[in-house]
């Protein structure tokens, strides 16, 4: 990810920390893979009204799961993976979970999703995981 891109990453994690804390609202981060390039456009149409993405790549975006606990987010996570799966008619979204904690720097939120959909991907049976998963390869 160039250094442009990060600084929009940077800039949205900040903001949902800063909301989260003058709020006390629930928020979850997200980091969704699809094999095949993805528009802004489609993903769009899949996600809800209340949550917001930065497409980092042609392949990868960061969602924030706005107003919404780490259950309600893995729950959300299954049921866009479910419509994205229905609209392109494949498997091969994945999309990692890390739980919402405002003492974690923007760097090793992108980080931890990056670890947890690694690990997601060499995993037979997973296709939307949190950083519990990381506690099984040890």
């Amino acid at each position: 990810m160039d250094e442009k891109m990060f600084n929009r990453l940077k800039i949205l994690i900040e903001k949902a920390y800063y909301i989260s804390t003058r709020y006390h609202t629930a928020s979850t981060f997200a980091l969704l893979y699809h094999e095949n390039p993805i528009t802004p456009h489609e993903l769009g149409k899949f996600l809800r009204k209340s949550d917001h993405f930065l497409q980092l790549d042609a392949q990868h975006c960061f969602i924030h799961f706005s107003f919404t606990n780490h259950s309600n987010a893995f729950k959300a996570s299954e049921n866009l993976l479910m419509l994205l799966d229905n609209f392109f008619g494949n498997t091969t979204t994945r999309i990692a979970i890390d739980t919402f904690d405002t003492n974690k720097t923007p760097t090793i939120v992108y980080n931890r999703l990056v670890q947890i959909l690694e690990v997601i991907t060499n995993h037979p049976y997973t296709r939307v995981d949190d950083e519990n998963i990381l506690n099984e390869i040890v």
